[in-house]
């Protein structure tokens, strides 16, 4: 099969899981500046902050100062991330952020105990707390997800049938709580994913939930966030999570280097050259990438930021 879609969906998660992983404290002004220039450049959704314990993550110690400081662009939907019902209270009490619903399970147990220390069936009750939280402010709940969906640095590989038993299991709690769920997101959490592996996972997610759109949330870790986009884009994916610069990598994931995300430049890059449209400005967004870089104090992994875009050299070359 191969059904690229005529416009994709751009989630930026650059700055809330970009920064997370920064071992110097980013100044909040720093934090503010880069999501108000991300938010200019024709971007529809940002992940600003993460609204998780100052003690995993010392980076969001300053997670409503932030949302406090940031000038609001309209059109733009800003949200953050909250994985307990705390979280979900400290996202809701800005009055700044669309919050949405979502049912989330991790693929890989071993993962599950390290990043959030807890088993499969407590992840499971706490999925039950936030869908009863979400109910009760009427926040819709439309998407569903996994993590660590296609391998595991603590677990391995993860089967395919493990993946859909998983997702199985998503849609149990959907349905327990009469939630109809629209979209299924896959987080490659650790770098695992392959394009062989992507085209036959969305292939065989495809045949069980036909009527339900896709999502992909892709690291760089063995640099292959490319080639996995591209993969799942022939594969008709029109929603993917991007970072700029390529920024991030999960901070519990015990990674020798920095993991990185799909870097957003890079995707819109490849988007754009293949008629694909994404509504944002690429010279904006490398200016933005540039800003990214100079905040963290080292290079970055994002490579149309270095090269530039082509489309300069050709006006420059028809002029």
């Amino acid at each position: 099969m191969s059904d690229l879609p005529n416009r994709v969906t751009i989630n930026e998660d650059g700055p809330r899981e970009g920064i997370q992983i920064e071992k110097a404290q980013i100044p909040t002004a720093d934090k503010i500046a880069l999501i108000d220039a991300l938010s200019q450049t024709g971007l529809a959704e940002i992940q600003t902050v993460s609204f998780v314990s100052p003690k995993k993550v010392p980076q969001w110690n300053d997670a409503e100062a932030v949302v406090a400081g940031l000038t609001l662009r309209p059109g733009v939907r800003y949200t953050g991330l909250y994985l307990n019902a705390r979280g979900l209270d400290r996202a809701m009490a800005t009055g700044r952020l669309s919050i949405e619903g979502g049912i989330s399970l991790s693929a890989s147990a071993a993962f599950l105990a390290r990043n959030m220390d807890m088993t499969p069936e407590r992840q499971r009750e706490t999925r039950r707390e936030m869908i009863a939280m979400f109910k009760a402010a009427n926040v819709p709940i439309t998407k569903g997800s996994v993590n660590a969906a296609f391998g595991c640095n603590f677990q391995g590989d993860i089967p395919l049938d493990l993946l859909l038993t998983t997702l199985e299991d998503v849609f149990a709690l959907a349905d327990e709580a009469g939630v109809t769920l629209e979209t299924i997101g896959l987080s490659d959490t650790m770098g695992w994913a392959t394009p062989g592996q992507v085209t036959r996972t969305i292939g065989a997610i495809r045949d069980r939930y036909p009527d339900h759109a896709l999502s992909l949330h892709l690291h760089d870790t063995r640099g292959m966030a490319v080639a996995n986009a591209q993969a799942g884009l022939a594969m008709g994916v029109a929603d993917f999570d991007t970072s700029v610069g390529g920024l991030g990598g999960c901070p519990f994931a015990a990674h020798k280097g920095a993991a990185g995300n799909l870097c957003t430049e890079d995707f819109v890059f490849l988007c754009e050259e293949a008629g694909i449209r994404t509504g944002i400005d690429l010279d904006a967004l490398i200016e933005a990438s540039e800003l990214a870089e100079r905040i963290v104090g080292h290079p970055l992994p994002g490579s149309v930021r270095k090269g530039g875009s082509l489309n300069a050299i050709r006006a420059a070359l028809a002029a």
